[in-house]
């Protein structure tokens, strides 16, 4: 499975994410060993478009 973390990220604090066949998963970078949450598409979908519009 591949993990990804955002291009904006410039510190450890942050998460990553990864997209199995049907949902997404989600762990914390500072600790990756720890569990994975499962997030709809549809939901992570609207996560995503948020964070775009929110200023930063």
């Amino acid at each position: 499975m591949i993990w990804k973390t955002s291009t904006y990220t410039n510190s450890g604090a942050c998460l990553e994410w990864a997209r199995p066949a049907a949902a997404v998963l989600v762990r914390d970078t500072k600790c990756r060993e720890r569990a994975r949450v499962p997030v709809a598409a549809p939901a992570w979908r609207g996560f995503v478009d948020w964070v775009k519009d929110t200023p930063a």
